[in-house]
């Protein structure tokens, strides 16, 4: 584990962990050389130890590091550090999409095609180099508060193309957007990326996934052999345009989608314009689903059938030719007959030695063993110990320890669900493990104004809240503390959720310059503190070095903080009266 400050290859220092994932750990860093911040990605201990995988990793990542576009999170640098592989990346500020769908559910139209069009223009950059992403999902794709969309995960996406399938905590993420030709195991293309960005796309339009299942491989097996649901059926008012944008990119058969990102931006361009109003439901040009292949035995078993018709058929024609040959005939048919009965009576005994073994496995031997199958009853809205005693009484064991999760539905304390899942089939005595929630995953802002900044930033922090920090001027007249807050946005009795930004404004603190390096006079000084409603007491000194009107003393020190409402002494040199030799010699000496 790395840990807080440490440096990696005596060059990024750590500051703090930022995400974990089945593949890597995230850490913010600041680059010590180039005075920037930027986020390291180390790769996980099983895939540091695979060296195939590293070197593949290496060689996608510095080929990803070409990518240049500002939709494109930029790979800065690539390396090993004491067994410790990483990657560099821009420091990127924002949420990813499926932190978006999370909190607002499904999107409006205009704001998927402006994600969707800045997506594509980012991928169009890779596939002119023919880079494939080969993990398109809303997970890999930021986007920051002023809109703008980053795609993450170039380097490692494309290193885990041949090691994903085996990673369990890769690939459950990554099925739901599978193009039906990587879930076949052959090869990515291009349009493999092109199918993602479609589910990606059907998915910001619904809040939902066309393809679910309780496992990798359902869901798999339904992005091969179901149809794409239709988007307007969900949503009738969505245009046939967008509708077949997302036909042609999710269709089944590569050769049906668009050819590359750019093709499919250039068709998002102009999918809202009136000219394709009426656009008619597309018809894609090949074959979405292929027959699967007769079994090769039952094509033997056939051909042999058909030979043997064909040597019955010529039997019988010769026995009716040759009359002398009848009887002869006859005994063959009857040879023939028995053969057959003794095939049916083997084929009769291997079926029934089947349904015996069959029946042993599901009946007799969990009534030997005494663990028979039960169902796992629902416990959704118990308290802990309710669900644990209707648990034991079903025949199950309870796990000693509970998960936690967040829930809007169930209060605080209370079981959200199971695993193994209710509904489903277990033996006796398998161990059920509780999840409990904790609550809802929002929270209520309280008023935070008067309190001090470094206090309710670190309340906000610890609950998974962004927390930002504006200087605000404060207004003539106005009085106010350091590092007290003035204001917050959102406002008390909000809510925000983790991952949601609030924006904490404290006064903006001004010093006292040096009035006395002989740049100010006494209307400077007066102009200058007038924005903040400061008195200034004058006392006037001869002072025959200084010019007249100079500010040469002043009662605050240089450096120390302006405080609305507070006063200031400034001393200014006066002309001199002292007579000039010129005015002696007009009075004669008598002066």
């Amino acid at each position: 584990m790395i840990m807080k400050g440490q440096k990696i290859s005596d060059r990024y220092q750590i500051i703090k962990a930022i995400g974990e994932g089945g593949m890597a750990n995230v850490y913010l860093a600041y680059d010590t050389i180039l005075d920037r911040d930027v986020a390291v990605k180390v790769l996980r201990g099983d895939l540091a130890n695979d060296e195939k995988f590293v070197r593949r990793f290496q060689r996608e990542a510095l080929s990803a590091s070409s990518l240049t576009h500002p939709n494109i999170v930029e790979v800065y640098d690539v390396g090993e550090d004491h067994g410790q592989y990483y990657i560099v990346m821009e420091y990127v500020e924002g949420k990813h999409l499926k932190e978006l769908i999370k909190k607002r559910g499904k999107l409006t139209l205009s704001e998927v095609i402006d994600i969707m069009l800045q997506i594509t223009d980012g991928m169009s950059i890779a596939h002119d180099s023919y880079i494939i992403h080969r993990d398109i999902k809303p997970q890999n794709i930021m986007i920051l508060e002023n809109g703008l969309v980053k795609i993450m995960d170039f380097g490692i996406a494309m290193a885990m193309n041949q090691t994903q399938l085996t990673q369990t905590n890769s690939i459950m993420g990554s099925v739901h957007y599978l193009p039906p030709e990587q879930a076949n195991g052959k090869g990515s293309t291009l349009q493999s990326d092109i199918y993602s960005i479609g589910i990606v796309m059907y998915e910001l339009l619904t809040g939902k996934l066309p393809y679910k299942g309780d496992n990798a491989v359902e869901i798999a097996l339904k992005h091969l052999k179901e149809p794409f649901p239709s988007i307007r059926e969900e949503l009738p008012n969505i245009p046939q345009s967008v509708e077949n944008i997302i036909l042609k990119a999710t269709a089944k058969n590569p050769k049906n989608r668009y050819a590359d990102a750019r093709e499919m931006h250039n068709d998002l361009l102009t999918c809202l314009d009136e000219s394709r109003e009426n656009e008619e439901k597309i018809k894609l040009p090949y074959k979405e689903f292929t027959e699967e292949p007769k079994n090769k035995s039952v094509k033997k078993d056939e051909e042999t059938k058909e030979k043997k018709e064909k040597k019955e058929s010529s039997k019988k024609k010769v026995a009716e030719k040759e009359s002398s040959d009848e009887v002869l005939a006859r005994q063959i048919t009857k040879n023939d007959l028995k053969k057959q009965n003794k095939l049916l009576i083997v084929l009769a005994s291997i079926f029934t030695l089947l349904i015996v073994a069959i029946t042993t496995i599901v009946v007799l031997i969990p009534m030997l063993t005494g663990n028979k199958e039960i169902i796992v009853p629902d416990v959704t809205g118990y308290s802990v110990e309710d669900a644990i005693t209707t648990l034991q009484e079903a025949g199950f064991t309870v796990a000693s320890d509970q998960r936690s999760i967040a829930s809007e539905e169930i209060e605080f304390g209370k079981v959200v669900q199971t695993s193994p899942r209710a509904g489903t089939t277990r033996t006796e005595k398998t161990e059920v493990t509780l999840w409990v929630s904790s609550g809802s995953p929002s929270i209520t802002l309280e008023n935070y104004v008067g309190s001090n900044y470094l206090e309710i930033k670190g309340k906000l922090e610890a609950l998974g809240v962004r927390v930002i920090v504006e200087k605000k001027t404060v207004e003539s007249g106005t009085t106010a503390e350091e590092n007290i807050i003035l204001d917050q946005s959102p406002k008390e009795g909000e809510r925000v959720a983790e991952g949601d930004y609030v924006t904490l404004y404290i006064p903006e603190v001004d010093t006292y310059p040096d009035f006395t390096n002989g740049s100010y006079t006494y209307d400077d000084v007066v102009e200058y503190l007038e924005k903040y409603n400061v008195t200034i007491n004058k006392v006037e000194q001869e002072d025959s070095e200084h010019a007249p009107g100079v500010v040469i003393g002043q009662n605050r020190t240089a450096g120390s903080r302006i405080v609305s409402g507070a006063s200031i002494t400034i001393t200014v040199a006066k002309e001199s009266t002292t007579p000039s030799d010129d005015e002696d010699d007009d009075c004669g000496g008598l002066c």
